[in-house]
């Protein structure tokens, strides 16, 4: 028996990456406070690099989506995979050119095109759809703040019959050397 409830339990566990920044830079804090022309600036680093990893812990943990979508997401050595019950495959980061959050079905997905025009479909809340965060942030050019807020926008009913017409909504990044096809 646990005197956490679940829902808590998994809600602490997605914040780990936050609570660690804020023990770094407490840590950061005390070996200010012992003084001193060498800790006081040592410090201060450990203090500045607890910041930025706790910025980007809190953007990985708004990124990750809560929700049972079908699919399993992997992501290794460059290359995203997407296996799914119905839909798969497997797009290598050097060849996308182009990242959309689409509503299909009344389900959001990523959308990720490589140069050739092909299109691989990736649920928002599969399995795993954590890690494209990593795999997005190191697209040349991309904004995370922007890949954040797309993710956190509410998807509004407006934005589902424009892609059920068959237009697609919120382009996320372009490659900025490369020329799309469509």
């Amino acid at each position: 028996m646990s005197l956490i409830r679940p829902e808590a339990r998994d809600q602490l566990w997605r914040l780990r990456e936050v609570f660690a920044a804020g023990g770094l830079a407490a840590a950061g804090l005390w070996v200010m406070a012992l003084g001193g022309y060498v800790l006081v600036p040592v410090g201060g680093a450990i203090v500045a690099l607890a910041a930025g990893l706790g910025v980007l812990a809190w953007r990985r943990k708004r990124f990750a989506q809560t929700g049972e979508a079908p699919g399993v997401v992997e992501f290794d050595e460059g290359q995203v995979s997407y296996f799914g019950p119905n839909s798969g495959g497997a797009v290598a980061l050097r060849e996308l050119v182009e990242l959309r959050l689409l509503m299909v079905g009344g389900q959001r997905v990523w959308r990720l095109k490589q140069q050739d025009g092909q299109a691989l479909l990736i649920p928002v809340a599969a399995l795993g759809a954590e890690r494209l965060f990593d795999a997005f942030a190191s697209l040349p050019g991309m904004d995370t703040a922007a890949l954040v807020a797309a993710v956190d926008r509410p998807t509004t009913v407006s934005t589902a019959r424009v892609v059920a017409i068959g237009h697609d909504s919120r382009v996320i990044w372009r490659h900025p050397a490369r020329a799309v096809l469509t």
